[in-house]
Parts: structure tokens; sequence; C-alpha cells
């Protein structure tokens, strides 16, 4: 029986990967012709009835939003907006599969974290895990090199981001549901955003000829409506993704189906080729497979419940 649940859970997982990895594709496509913050603010006005309909309907009703702990939600919810904006910036300059490799950095400083802030006890091996993971970083950014982009730091930035947010959930869980922090979460995505379209909305300061840099500053455009359909379809996507993650940890044991998230790779990799024609070389497989197989080992060794994805 609990074999069977692990399979439905690692089905679940990867299937909700998948969706995850449109929205990512979306937001690339998006980035050469409009802001950040104004996909975001689409994105999450449009998720919030989607959000409630799973808190009503699928995660214990309305009332589990009432909490008395809604300020730490949001705070939470402001580490995964600084994630998830230095992860989606990265990807208006780098490939998809680049992006994706250095963010799965965030198990790695997990365990780091864990230590300095929750004073859990890490084994040697761990230990060395990590040295290894950051190797593989060092491999794909090849700092120095020609090919060198300050945008390889962004990931990495948001990979501490989402890192500080899962250890908060550590302490949080036992209390909030997941849809209940996930709904916050996105109120916290929606303030943020309207405070970037409040800096940047006239886009006064979009002179940079750096993606990532445009992506930021860019003023609010009048989409088409096929790119408006594609922001508010991030809404449906990041409402449908949460439940399957959420239900695939729910019935299945997390350090087994905690390392199917790095099937996302796969995603980034293939995205990348069928639409912009990009493929990693020797050096970037090299760095990935290393930067993986040290997350998959400390996810297995740690049964760490969240992952990159999680709650996007």
């Amino acid at each position: 029986m609990k074999r069977s649940a692990n399979g439905v859970g690692i089905l679940c997982l990867c299937a909700g990967i998948a969706i995850f990895s449109v929205q990512d594709l979306i937001l690339k496509l998006l980035s050469a012709n409009y802001p950040l913050s104004e996909a975001m603010v689409l994105r999450s006005i449009t998720a919030i009835p989607f959000m409630l309909g799973i808190v009503a309907w699928y995660d214990g009703g309305l009332s589990s939003l009432i909490s008395r702990r809604w300020g730490a939600m949001l705070a939470r919810g402001l580490l995964n907006f600084v994630a998830y904006t230095s992860y989606y910036l990265a990807l208006a300059a780098l490939p998809m599969a680049t992006t994706v490799a250095l963010y799965f950095t965030a198990p790695l400083i997990i365990v780091i974290l864990s230590v300095v802030m929750l004073k859990e006890p890490v084994s040697l091996q761990r230990w060395l895990a990590v040295a290894v993971g950051f190797f593989g970083v060092v491999i794909i950014i090849r700092p120095g090199g020609e090919l060198f982009d300050w945008a390889a730091f962004l990931p990495i930035l948001g990979g501490f981001a989402y890192a500080l947010s899962m250890i908060m959930a550590r302490t949080m869980g036992s209390k909030d549901s997941a849809a209940a922090m996930a709904f916050w979460g996105n109120n916290a995505f929606l303030l943020c955003g309207l405070a970037l379209t409040a800096s940047f909305g006239a886009g006064q300061t979009a002179d940079s000829v750096h993606p990532s840099l445009a992506f930021l500053t860019r003023g609010w455009a009048m989409p088409s409506l096929t790119d408006a359909g594609l922001m508010c379809a991030c809404g449906l996507i990041a409402a449908v993704g949460l439940t399957l993650l959420t239900q695939a940890y729910r019935i299945g044991q997390s350090s087994i189906v905690a390392p199917f998230e790095f099937s996302f790779a796969f995603w980034g990799i293939l995205w990348g080729w069928l639409i912009w024609g990009q493929w990693p070389d020797a050096m970037g497989w090299l760095g990935t497979a290393i930067i993986i197989g040290a997350g998959v080992y400390v996810l297995r060794a740690e049964g760490v419940q969240s992952t990159p994805s999680q709650n996007a």
C-alpha cells in the first residue's frame, strides 16, 4: 500500500513540475516585451479565486486562512517573492537549463541554514555533498570566462531566499496548511508586484541593454489578447501545480518523492532546445549533473520535504 502511495505521489509531483515549467516558458517568452511586475500582478490576481477554491474544497476550508500567523506567512511570501523574482530575472538573460540548474543549489543551502539557524546536526558526508554541489556551480558559471554573465548569480540568490523560506516552513508547517501559506504568499507576490510597478511603472529607468535589468525596470505596456491570456494563465498554472505538489507530499514519503523535483531540469533543457535552440555544452552538462547528484543525495539523506519548485 505504501509503495503504491509513493508511486502516485511521484506521478503527482512530476505532473506538477511539468505544469510549473510551462510558467517559466511563458515568462521567458514575455520577458523581451513586458516588465516582470506586470506579469506578476496579473498572475497573482488570477490565482486568487483558484487558490480560494483549493482552500475551500480541498484543504481545510476558508476558515484556515484566518490565522494569527498571517504576518509570518506574508513574510515567508516576501522571501518567496525574492526567490522567484531573482529566478525569473535570470530567465530573461540565461538559457532555461542553466537557470534551473543553478536554482537547484537551494537544497544545498538548506543544509547550511539548518545548521546555522536550527542547530541541526549534519554528517560529514552531507557536507561533502554540499561542497561537491557548489563545485558544480563553479563549473557552470565559469567566473572570468568569456561566457560569464553576472545574471548567473541571480538563481543562486533565489536559491538562498527560497532556502530561508523553507526553513520558515519547517516551523510553520505543523500549524498552517500548505494552501494557506500559498494563499498568503500569493498576496505577498501581488503587493510586491504593485510596489515594483510604482517604482518602475513609467519605465523611466529601463535604458539598460541587459535583459535581466530591462525585465525588471521596463514600464507597463498594453498586452495583446494572447499575451494577457498567457500572463493570466500563470495564475491557473500556479494553483493547479501547487495542488499536485501538495498532494504528492501528502500521500508519498518525502525522502522518496522529493528527489523527483529534479525532473524540472529535463523540462528546462527540453524547452530551451525546442524554442530557442539552446543546448548545454559539455561543461554545462557536467556542472548540472554534479549539482543534481549532490542535491539528490542531500534530499535522500535528510528527507527534506521541499525543494525549489514547491509553493511557486
